[in-house]
């Protein structure tokens, strides 16, 4: 991400979206448009990290489980239930980031400005769609 400053003196937070493969037009730039994209894989991770559960006590008895995620239900139904909130994958799904317009257009380089953040590592694929 970069930033921008205006005549005003306002910074707009930018993020430059290159090789864009359409063709670029000045009369493109304070639309608005969803940013599409795959987001950033982080591995298998824990309930605290994963679902910001707060973890055991850190007093009081507590010995070896300081991240464990507690009790996961009742006795009954004798299973655990489909979308447990618990430890797995994390990362890695299909993003929408809405409400962001394009701020600048640099038609001679195939690059785009956009105000705020895109869902992503660097120069992964995203999906610009016109609002």
């Amino acid at each position: 991400m970069s930033q921008i400053f205006l005549d005003t003196g306002k910074v707009i937070p930018v993020t430059v979206i290159g090789k864009i493969s359409e063709d670029l037009t000045a009369d493109m730039e304070n639309k608005p448009v969803y940013i599409v994209g795959i987001s950033k894989g982080k591995g298998f991770a824990g309930g605290m990290k994963r679902w910001h559960f707060s973890g055991g006590p850190a007093t009081g008895g507590q010995s070896t489980k300081p991240r464990a995620p507690g009790s996961i239900g009742s006795q009954t139904p004798g299973r655990v239930r489909k979308g447990k909130k618990m430890a797995g994958r994390l990362g890695g799904d299909r993003v929408t980031i809405k409400g962001l317009k394009i701020v600048r257009v640099m038609p001679d380089q195939k690059q785009l400005m956009v105000s705020g953040p895109v869902p992503g590592a660097r120069n992964s694929k995203i999906t610009i769609e016109l609002k």
